[in-house]
């Protein structure tokens, strides 16, 4: 893969690099189209059991390659997992940086896919090739000379979240390459203000749990905002204990720890603890992560009926802090059990946000419902971008790198658009209730091929109840990897429903759609 598409530099003696990518061709016939599932900011390898095996489940990917007799793909980003032009880490400089860019990244997918051959004469070659070839052995295939060219062969991707906006991006920018894009959870729109993250998990909160929630995180921001030394001491003492203690009244995780060390704590990070309940709602949404939280604030440990409004309506905020710390220590959020991040991807995603995307999930202090501390501050996450990459980053994230395709006014064709309702991307994605945005509503009347949506609608669907990326895979068998919060990754469904009626209207979409391309084939 060239480092650089647009002006072939070389740095450090780099010039090309190694980008990976997966195959099975189980299903694969000539003339069958090309599936491009992509993983987005993340090792892709771990994804290869589940999308292109199919282990302990079903995915998108192979459903409609087995369909429609294609080839399925999984493809690797650059600057993650192994597709590394140079070593990421603390000492990766501005010259290396400046290579992991959206138009950079997209243009590797162009670049892949023109290399593919038009002639169709290697095609029973491969084939017979396959039908005697391992797994391991493909590699010895000159897979470039099938022809897969996307004049000749329709290319269909499949993504969420940043996949998405990826598969979105490239139908807007290379719809001669991208025939048609199933875009799950895909945040199109930057900005660099995403005070409305928490918005979608305080929508779908119980009237009593988010009053005690809302009036909690008032009360600490207010008092550490204060100039009552002792109060702040004390209470940033006490945040600091129920994150380490566990439950049954277990506080022996917070043995050792003294006032004077808990005062050293910033004001974020000891506010920002009132935020843990809300680490794996993206995932697993309100009735996963965060109501057996709100059960116990409300019941006060189950020692209480709840009241309608909330603990705070007739006992007042101190008592409704006590209980939600109380609740924090029960629930245990840092025992649960889970695998290190991956360095690699978090500093490359960094970058990307920090560069181009923005998305910084600031609390609102002007939003009177706001469930995030008012400590999460804009500036606090350019601040942390400054000092992770000291090489001249943009004032703020050029997030017009990103809208120059549409943003939430793209009006593609030949994409179905999938959201949860309560997802906290939805937010930034075509499907936004926000008061800033257009307001656009999703319909499932297929759209012709190559018919732009409009104004006000789009091809697609919002899932109820569901949050993020519910629809590119689906569990049938338990599988330790699911029950583990820290290991989950992107695209782990807590329902079966979103992945049938996902992958059957785009089913019905391909119906329509894929003819339209054999039409123009045969004009060709």
């Amino acid at each position: 893969m060239p480092l650089d598409h647009f002006a072939n530099s070389t740095v450090d003696g780099v010039t090309t690099f190694q980008n990976r990518y997966w195959i099975n061709a189980t299903y694969y016939e000539p003339g069958g189209p090309v599936f491009i599932f992509d993983s987005g900011e993340q090792d892709a390898a771990p994804l290869v059991p589940y999308y292109l095996q199919e282990y302990h489940g079903l995915s998108a990917t192979m459903r409609l390659a087995k369909r429609y007799n294609g080839l399925a793909l999984l493809w690797e980003h650059r600057f993650y997992g192994d597709s590394l032009p140079f070593p990421i880490n603390e000492n990766t400089t501005a010259q290396q940086w400046q290579f992991l860019t959206t138009e950079q990244a997209l243009e590797d997918v162009v670049f892949f896919a023109d290399s593919f051959s038009k002639n169709s004469s290697s095609a029973s070659e491969f084939q017979v090739l396959m039908s005697s070839a391992s797994v391991n052995s493909t590699a010895s295939i000159n897979l470039q000379s099938l022809p897969l060219h996307p004049s000749v062969t329709p290319w269909v991707w499949l993504g969420g979240s940043y996949p998405g906006v990826r598969g979105a991006l490239l139908r807007q920018r290379n719809p001669e390459t991208i025939f048609a894009a199933w875009a799950s959870s895909a945040p199109v729109h930057a900005q660099v203000d995403m005070w409305a993250y928490y918005a979608a998990a305080q929508r779908s909160l119980t009237t009593n749990c988010s009053a005690d929630w809302v009036a909690v995180t008032s009360y600490v921001d207010n008092v550490l905002r204060g100039t009552n030394a002792t109060l702040i001491e004390d209470l940033k003492f006490d945040l600091l204990k129920a994150r380490l203690s566990g439950p049954g009244g277990n506080t022996s995780g917070a043995d050792g720890l003294t006032k004077q060390q808990a005062n050293k704590t910033s004001d974020v990070d000891a506010a920002s603890i009132l935020m843990d309940p809300l680490d794996f709602y993206q995932y697993y949404g309100f009735v996963d992560s965060i109501l057996p939280f709100c059960n116990l604030l409300e019941t006060k440990n189950f020692t209480a009926a709840p009241a309608e409004n909330g603990l705070v309506s007739i006992s007042g905020v101190e008592d409704a802090l006590q209980a939600f710390l109380a609740a924090l220590a029960e629930l245990d959020y840092d025992s649960i059990p889970g695998s290190a991040d991956d360095p690699v991807a978090d500093m490359s995603w960094m970058r990307q946000y920090c560069s181009e995307y923005g998305f910084y999930q600031r609390g609102d202090p002007d939003n009177p419902l706001s469930i995030e501390t008012s400590f999460q501050s804009l500036e606090l996450f350019q601040q942390q971008c400054n000092e992770a990459f000291s090489d001249h980053l943009p004032t703020w994230p050029q997030v017009g790198n990103i809208n120059k395709y549409g943003g939430w006014d793209m009006q593609p064709s030949n994409i179905m658009f999938a959201n949860g309702e309560f997802d906290p991307w939805r937010t930034m994605g075509l499907a936004s209730i926000e008061s800033n945005a257009p307001q656009r509503k999703p319909s499932v009347i297929v759209p012709g091929c190559n018919v732009p949506s409009n104004a006000t609608t789009f091809f697609g669907i919002t899932y109820d109840n569901m949050v993020h990326v519910s629809d590119m895979r689906v569990l049938l068998i338990p599988d330790s990897n699911h029950t583990d919060f820290n290991t989950i990754g992107f695209y782990s469904p807590v329902s079966q429903a979103p992945f049938y009626t996902g992958l059957g209207l785009f089913q019905l979409a391909l119906d329509e759609w894929l003819p339209c391309f054999a039409a123009k084939s045969a004009r060709v």
